[in-house]
């Protein structure tokens, strides 16, 4: 067993402040496979210091070397996919396709789609008799989830080194190798010692410790909502700004126009990718009261499809659920659902019947739920749906709106004059119409308690900068 007990800090691999281990599980075996080092303030102090001093020459770099730099991190990064992959299947339990096709290749999205800004983003322009400048605001701490580890490392990391921003990296404890491969790559790319660092590490402890750091700028976060508010606290005394992309209740409108079974088959399979962990998951389906034991049949056919087993097997679906924790948080909501008096369509507690060990769940579909249900108001993170029925299209939409989150909505339709309306009325961060993404250079983030500011492409520009204006010219 290989352990990485070492902190990326000022362009080097550097022992904690405080030797302070934990283990890396593998969710599909429930052993260690590897051990990190838990950081400390004194760990986050170093890597700071670090950030700080790289900001002022590294913040003056140009375009034309920053587009350089990132050219030369998408190679070295593509190079190294299928050890991105293979980290994120053993840490988090994703099935291996699906840590090659979309988990680890995501990185390269992001960074492409930052590079694309980056070639096109105008930092200085005349307008209304001033000078516009955007310029970077500074060392940025970046807090990372576990669900989809690169996808976010990347989201943030690649447009704040695109700004002119240094960064302090704190990822997933649960989920770390796949950073630390990064980390790695940015040095072979010949970035400045101190404009990357990395600190594994808790919440309260090192995330506490960036987010009340006065040296720190900007602090960017995506996890729970929980989280965010405690991130939000900690950096309110130094008036710092913040960046959220937190928890999601996803409602997925089937409206009548639909081919009301392909629709539902359709979003039970997209809501379970990833074994449901998604905070953007389709996990409340809204479908017309009359058609309801068409699209329980639809949704039982859809789950009872989905192959749970080993992440390693090429052909499986979908593979366990991060952790002890997270499975006995899903466990317990699954059996609320049933207490609540939801129908239990297929699924339910415990592991499935062929699996003796891991950290696995039964793909699970309740119908006939009402929205006060916890099952509907409380983010499961798991490979649970709920159905609900509606009477009509106003009530769907109130259904729809009736949640504190409002991080993504679906639409489904075969009229698509009638879901771009149906749209326009849901309030959350981004709507999918038929399921289709827009990519990694759509605006992505959140209404109400799924947070505030936006990533992808050009949108994650503006976290990153502060906008002067110069008169008098």
């Amino acid at each position: 067993m290989i352990d990485y007990l070492k902190f990326y800090i000022n362009g080097e691999w550097v022992d904690p402040v405080t030797p302070n281990t934990a283990d890396v599980i593998n969710p599909a075996t429930e052993e260690a496979f590897t051990k990190i080092s838990m950081g400390s303030k004194a760990d986050v102090d170093k890597a700071v210091a670090a950030a700080k001093a790289a900001f002022p020459v590294f913040s003056k770099w140009s375009v034309e070397e920053r587009i350089a730099l990132l050219e030369r991190i998408i190679e070295l990064y593509e190079s190294r996919l299928e050890e991105v992959a293979q980290a994120i299947t053993a840490e988090m339990g994703a099935p291996i396709t699906l840590s090659r096709e979309d988990q680890a290749a995501v990185g390269t999205s992001h960074f492409q789609a930052t590079l694309d800004a980056l070639k096109n983003f105008e930092f200085e322009k005349e307008d209304d008799g001033a000078i516009l400048r955007y310029e970077p605001i500074g060392v940025c701490g970046l807090i990372t989830p576990w669900n989809w580890p690169m996808n976010q490392v990347g989201a943030k990391v690649a447009p704040a080194i695109a700004a002119g921003c240094t960064v302090v990296l704190k990822p997933s404890e649960i989920a770390p190798l796949d950073a630390m491969i990064l980390a790695d790559i940015m040095e072979e790319a010949g970035l400045p010692a101190g404009v990357f660092n990395l600190v594994n590490g808790y919440g309260p402890e090192v995330g506490e410790a960036m987010s009340s750091h006065p040296d720190i700028h900007m602090m960017s976060f995506t996890g729970s909502t929980r989280g965010g508010i405690a991130v939000a606290k900690a950096s309110a005394d130094s008036v710092k700004r913040v960046a959220q992309e937190l928890g999601g209740k996803s409602p997925n409108i089937i409206l009548r126009d639909a081919d009301i079974a392909q629709a539902v088959y359709d979003g039970v399979i997209f809501c379970m990718d990833n074994s449901g962990q998604s905070c953007n998951a389709p996990t409340r389906m809204l479908v017309p009261n009359e058609s309801m034991d068409i699209a329980i049949e639809a949704a039982r056919k859809a789950a009872e499809s989905l192959k749970v087993g080993d992440p390693l097997d090429e052909t499986t679906d979908l593979g366990p659920v991060v952790s002890d924790v997270q499975f006995e948080k899903i466990q317990g909501l699954i059996q609320k659902g049933i207490d609540e008096g939801a129908t239990l369509v297929t699924g339910g507690t415990r592991r499935p019947d062929h699996l003796s060990k891991g950290y696995y769940v039964k793909v699970t579909v309740f119908a006939n739920v009402n929205n006060d249900m916890s099952i509907a108001r409380e983010e499961i993170f798991g490979p649970v749906i709920a159905l609900l029925g509606y009477d009509t299209e106003e009530e769907a939409i109130d259904i729809a709106n009736d949640t504190e989150y409002g991080l993504a909505g679906y639409i489904s339709s075969n009229d698509m004059d009638h879901a771009r309306d149906v749209a326009k009325q849901i309030r959350a961060g981004q709507i999918k119409i038929n399921l289709k993404s827009g990519g990694q250079k759509v605006p992505f983030g959140g209404y109400k308690q799924s947070g505030n500011g936006r990533e992808n492409g050009v949108w994650g520009f503006h976290d990153y900068l502060e906008i002067k204006a110069i008169t008098g010219i």
